[in-house]
C-alpha cells in the first residue's frame, strides 16, 4: 500500500488539513472549545481495553476531549468484531463524531459507510480502517517503527538469523511494521526465518512460538516483537529454557515492564510512540471535526495513505528507539513514566553512557 504526499491543502468535505512547513504548535488561542448550547459528544469505538497501551491512550483521550467541553462515549469491544460493529451503530445514534481503534481493518466497512452516511465525521485511530470513507487517519509511523527496530537491532546482533513474533494479521500497523523491517534487512546477509502472527495479541501463543522457535535447528539471533507485552512472553520464554544465553529482543510501545527489562538488560530496546501527543491531538480534532471546523497547523507530518477506498488525510507521528542510555530522557523526562514505576522506589535515576 502506498503513500501518496499531497504538497497543498487536503480536503474533505468542508475541513482541511495543511502540511506545516513551518512546524508550528497550534496555539492555545485556537484550540475549540465547546459551549453548554452548543456541547458535542464524541464516541470512541476501541478494539480492547486490556493492552496497558491503549488505557493510557483512552485516558489521555478522554481527559483532552473534556477539557475542550465536550462529552465522550467510550465502547469496549472486547476483542469482538461483531461486538464492535454493533457499538459502532449505538454509536452512530448518539454523537456527533467518531473515533474507532479497529480489531480488524477491513471487517468495519459497512458499518463506518453507515456513520458517514448521516454526515457523521469517523476518525481511524493508530491503525487504518480500510475500503471507506474515513475522514482522518491519525497514526505513529508505523513503517518507520519497522525500520528503527531493523536498524537498531544490527547495531545489538552480528547474527543473521532473526525471526519476528508480530500482532494479528487483521492489524494492519503489523504490515506495515514487516514492510519497514524489509525495506532495512533487504540487502544485508539478515534473513527473517519465519514471520509469526500473535491471533488476537494472545500472550501465550507467542509464548508458544518462542519455545518453538528455541527447540527448532535454527537458533535465533534476534526476536523483533510486534508489542512490548509480545516482547515479555519471548523473554519469559527465553529464561525458562536458556537462562545464560542472552538473545536481543525488542517491542514498542514503551511499557513499564519493557522499561524494566531494559534496565535489567532482559530487553534489548523498544521504541516509544508518543501517544500522550497522538491521543490529545485526536481529541481536539475529533471536537473540531464536529464542529466543522479546519484543522490547524502542527508539528506532525500530514500527506494520504490509500486505504482501498480513497486517499485518506493522514496525521504521522514519529516513534523513537529507546534504550538503557536514553531511557531517562525519553520516557521519564516526558512523563511518560515515572522513575519509581521503572527503577523502584529507592532510585531515582538510571544508566548514563
Amino acid at each position: 500500500m502506498k503513500r501518496f504526499l499531497k504538497p497543498f491543502v487536503l480536503v474533505l468535505l468542508c475541513i482541511s488539513i495543511t502540511s506545516c512547513k513551518k512546524q508550528k504548535q497550534p496555539s492555545a488561542e485556537k484550540a475549540t472549545f465547546t459551549t453548554p448550547e452548543n456541547k458535542i459528544t464524541i464516541g470512541f469505538s476501541i478494539d480492547t481495553l486490556a493492552i496497558e497501551r491503549w488505557q493510557r491512550d483512552m485516558d489521555i483521550f478522554i481527559n483532552k476531549a473534556k477539557e475542550l467541553g465536550a462529552d465522550v462515549i467510550v465502547q469496549n469491544a472486547g476483542n469482538d468484531l461483531d461486538e464492535q460493529n454493533r457499538q459502532l451503530m449505538y454509536l452512530m445514534d448518539r454523537t456527533d463524531a467518531i473515533v474507532v481503534l479497529p480489531k480488524d481493518a477491513a471487517s468495519i466497512t459497512e458499518s463506518i459507510q453507515k456513520i458517514r452516511a448521516k454526515g457523521i465525521p469517523v476518525i481511524s485511530y493508530d491503525r487504518l480502517t480500510l475500503n471507506c470513507d474515513i475522514n482522518l487517519y491519525m497514526t505513529i509511523d508505523s513503517e518507520k517503527v519497522g525500520e528503527e527496530m531493523a536498524s537498531h537491532m544490527m547495531r545489538h546482533t552480528t547474527g543473521t538469523n532473526w525471526y519476528c513474533i508480530l500482532g494479528p494479521k487483521e492489524d494492519f500497523n503489523m504490515t506495515l511494521i514487516n514492510d519497514g523491517i524489509n525495506r532495512i534487512v533487504r540487502n544485508s546477509p539478515i534473513k527473517i526465518n519465519h514471520v509469526f502472527h500473535t491471533d488476537n495479541w494472545n500472550y501465550d501463543l507467542s509464548y508458544q512460538e518462542m519455545v518453538r522457535i528455541l527447540k527448532s535447528d535454527v537458533f535465533p539471533d534476534a526476536i523483533i516483537c510486534g508489542n512490548d507485552a509480545v516482547a515479555a512472553s519471548v523473554i519469559q520464554a527465553i529464561s525458562r529454557y536458556y537462562p545464560d544465553i542472552y538473545i536481543p529482543v525488542c517491542g514498542q510501545d514503551a511499557d513499564i515492564a519493557a522499561c524494566q527489562y531494559i534496565v535489567q538488560g532482559k530487553q534489548a530496546f523498544t521504541i516509544y510512540k508518543p501517544i500522550i501527543r497522538l491521543a490529545e491531538l485526536a481529541a481536539e480534532f475529533a471536537v473540531r471535526l464536529a464542529n466543522k471546523e479546519a484543522l490547524p497547523d502542527g508539528n506532525f507530518r500530514v500527506s494520504s495513505i490509500n486505504n482501498g477506498y480513497t486517499d485518506i488525510p493522514t496525521v504521522w507521528l514519529d516513534p523513537t528507539y529507546v534504550d538503557k542510555y536514553n531511557l531517562d530522557k525519553v520516557v521519564i523526562d516526558s512523563g511518560f513514566h515515572n522513575a519509581s514505576s521503572i527503577y523502584g522506589p529507592s532510585t531515582s535515576s538510571g544508566a548514563t553512557e
